[in-house]
């Protein structure tokens, strides 16, 4: 319908300044709560946890799922489809599995192929999986990104029901609210941010993971206790040997004390959506990222993790935030677990004359947006943020890292 004449000359003639450069702020809360559960045997027939996470505030009266299983996990436990699907059968006046389980590629390479997320999207529109229906992800904490980020993207965000398989998916990984896939050779450089219906750590699955994924996944806990729990670091040093021999009572208690202290975390630093530049849980992640992409993803997350860590706790020294008691005994740990505290991709330099492991910094800051923010230490337990890294000495810290390694490698 077109204006009338009247209603022309009226808005011709309305100048008042009121009118003018008008703001409506437009402000709301949305509360946001989710289960993380620790279990053992998530799909024996009598425990309820996984439907009732499911099933958690169902509004038909059968809720359909669709479900992707990390082929890692499927190999190293082929039974794995007969279980889900008994499990299923079980408590089919509940819940159903409209296709069985999609298999696919574990570890950092499935977050490099663009097929996998769209592979999802496509299931998902074929089988009119909708959002009152659920994803449910089982695996490590790179298919947890990747088909977490699928389930986002599909129809604005379905559930997801996330249950991880790797230790260091369980400790942290698993555990919060990002999904993302790397693009242009940049790590998660394509995401959602996106709230889990429920998380499940069963530890039942860390019996298939070969040791050195166990020993990876512990690096996490040792950057989140050096940021916020001195005496869960202590803890740690003081059961290295069983951690890394891993006993199950002793890694179940790593595992739910480093949860804890993510999730408070992500609870209560008020910035659970990343919006400022301060990201204290990614100490040791910038150089991490970098040497992972570095190394083609040979180098595990862990792994790379616990190198960053070792390069801004020597750097944190270097500069007097941190005593050398507190560097030496934070060294000893990542030993005793057997994490690596040096990488021959750290030596490696551009057609500049410029080492690559800085590109890292570049990289870190466009991730995050504004400036540059690093937390370093200024002690064990407790973080703080700088908003400069100093080249010079970062290269110091590199060499100093290299003559350690040289060392304890010449004494062995």
């Amino acid at each position: 319908m077109g204006l009338s004449g009247d209603t022309l000359s009226w808005i011709a003639d309305c100048n008042l300044p009121e009118l003018q450069d008008a703001v409506m702020v437009q402000r709301f809360t949305v509360p946001f709560s989710y289960n993380v559960h620790f279990t053992n045997k998530a799909l024996a027939l009598c425990n309820r946890v996984l439907v009732n996470a499911i099933c958690l505030n169902k509004t038909s009266a059968l809720r359909r799922v669709f479900a992707i299983v990390d082929d890692g996990l499927w190999r190293a436990r082929p039974g794995l489809p007969r279980e889900l699907r008994n499990y299923f059968t079980a408590h089919r006046d509940s819940m159903k599995l409209v296709a069985p389980p999609l298999r696919v590629p574990g570890g950092e390479r499935i977050k490099n192929d663009p097929h996998w997320p769209l592979q999802i999207h496509k299931k998902l529109h074929h089988f009119h999986i909708d959002r009152h229906s659920v994803v449910l992800t089982i695996g490590g904490g790179a298919v947890l990104d990747m088909a977490g980020f699928a389930a986002a993207t599909t129809h604005r965000g379905v559930r997801n029901v996330r249950v991880p398989t790797t230790l260091l998916s369980q400790a942290d990984g698993g555990l919060g609210v990002k999904t993302g896939i790397n693009r242009f050779k940049v790590k998660n450089f394509l995401g959602a941010f996106a709230v889990p219906v429920a998380v499940i750590n069963d530890y039942d699955f860390l019996r298939t993971l070969p040791p050195r994924h166990l020993i990876s996944g512990m690096a996490e806990a040792v950057k989140v206790a050096l940021i916020r729990d001195q005496e869960f670091f202590d803890w740690l040093l003081d059961h290295s040997i069983p951690l890394r021999s891993h006993q199950p009572s002793i890694v179940a208690n790593l595992i739910k004390r480093s949860a804890a202290l993510h999730l408070n975390h992500i609870a209560c630093a008020g910035d659970p959506f990343e919006s400022g530049s301060a990201r204290p849980l990614d100490f040791g992640h910038w150089a991490a990222h970098r040497l992972e992409s570095m190394t083609s993803y040979r180098l595990h997350h862990g792994e790379a993790v616990a190198i960053g860590i070792a390069i801004d706790s020597r750097y944190s020294t270097e500069i007097g935030l941190l005593s050398n008691q507190a560097l030496d005994r934070i060294l000893r740990l990542l030993d005793g677990l057997g994490l690596p505290s040096w990488h021959r991709a750290l030596d490696l330099k551009g057609p500049d004359g410029r080492l690559k492991i800085l590109r890292g910094l570049d990289e870190f800051t466009e991730h995050i947006g504004g400036n540059l923010t690093i937390t370093l230490l200024k002690q064990i337990g407790e973080g703080t943020d700088v908003d400069r890294i100093d080249h010079a000495v970062l290269r110091r810290v590199i060499s100093w890292l290299k003559k350690r390694h040289l060392s304890r490698c010449a004494s062995k």
